[in-house]
């Protein structure tokens, strides 16, 4: 069964001195503040649309990752990821870089690096952004 999430913004201004507010609809938690300087200087308490991709793709390949190893029969205890989107204005997006660490048992490093490749290939976040340049660090805890 397929489903659908909603989100929406409204942007007051122009774009450089403009803000505006996120709201995510479909979860209800809650409204966020946007701004040109939280996205191309500094965050000052608001977030960006590089900030949401970043908790998207942490937290998909995470459950990606979680699926994988427990399919092949060592199923994580925890895994800690974090996603860094780099935006570079006049650009765009110029890459993404997931780190994970690993609390695994029954399995080695090199078997957990493996599943965490193939969790950035084939998590629907990753697929979604698949011209991006994706790099990943993963290494048991």
């Amino acid at each position: 069964m397929a489903t659908t999430r909603q989100a929406h913004t409204v942007w007051e201004g122009n774009l450089t001195q403009g803000t505006g507010t996120v709201t995510f609809d479909s979860s209800g938690i809650g409204d966020h503040a946007v701004s040109w300087p939280s996205r191309a200087e500094q965050a000052n308490g608001r977030t960006s649309p590089e900030e949401l991709i970043a908790a998207a793709h942490s937290s998909c390949f995470s459950m990606a990752l979680s699926h994988g190893l427990a399919q092949a029969g060592n199923a994580p205890t925890r895994l800690t990821t974090r996603a860094e989107v780099t935006f570079q204005p006049g650009t765009g997006i110029t890459g993404i870089h997931l780190t994970v660490d690993g609390e695994v048992p029954g399995i080695g490093e090199a078997e957990f690096v493996k599943a965490a490749e193939d969790a950035k290939e084939n998590c629907p976040v990753s697929q979604a952004l698949a011209g991006t340049t994706i790099t990943l660090t993963a290494k048991l805890g």
